[in-house]
């Protein structure tokens, strides 16, 4: 009898642990996996590589090059997420900073905290470094434009149907004028079916 408990027992912890087991597999980062049909890494990253490659076509980069005979410097401000779901506007961000660099034709500007960062760095190398080395206050590179944005979204659905709809709309600003020089939206459109 205390054998057939003693079995019973190791089957059921088998069967019970096998359940429970989790399967992990890396996939490629270019393979669109899109599980739950909400905003996802691949939508920011497709969608901040277009918007800035149209950004570059735009007619400003050459206006401000041939004006001033260097690259323009752009700082990313905000993206605000106005949507219906939780989205994280911060990586977004960075992906925009990403294709801003990988573009080649532009300087990016730290900005926000990153920014804070930096000149607590210099302040505290003012005490701290020695003089060959500390970075000096009053020389970073002023930014000449900013791109700000919102992602918004719109929700239809009709029985186990539903679209989604996501619009990104960046613009890209003069600092000193205020001057908008440059507009761009994209729209990603998810239809899901239960």
């Amino acid at each position: 009898m205390k054998k057939i408990l003693i079995a019973s027992v190791t089957v059921f912890t088998l069967l019970v642990t096998q359940s429970c087991n989790r399967k992990v597999a890396r996939i490629a980062e270019s393979e669109v996996k899109d599980l739950s049909g909400r905003w996802n890494e691949i939508d920011s990253r497709v969608t901040a590589q277009e918007l800035i490659k149209e950004c570059h076509s735009g007619q400003w980069l050459n206006a401000f090059v041939l004006k001033n005979m260097k690259k323009p410097a752009v700082i990313v401000g905000f993206v605000k997420n106005k949507s219906h779901e939780h989205i994280d506007a911060d990586m977004f961000m960075l992906d925009l900073e990403k294709s801003f660099i990988n573009q080649g034709d532009i300087k990016l500007v730290q900005g926000g905290e990153k920014r804070k960062e930096l000149r607590g760095e210099r302040a505290d190398q003012q005490d701290n470094a020695s003089q060959s080395t500390m970075k000096s206050f009053g020389l970073e590179m002023g930014a000449d434009y900013i791109m700000q944005g919102d992602i918004v979204s719109n929700v239809d659905s009709y029985k186990r149907r539903k679209t989604v709809t996501y619009k990104i709309v960046l613009q890209l600003t003069d600092l000193q004028s205020n001057e908008v020089v440059w507009f761009g939206d994209k729209q990603i459109i998810k239809e899901i079916k239960n």
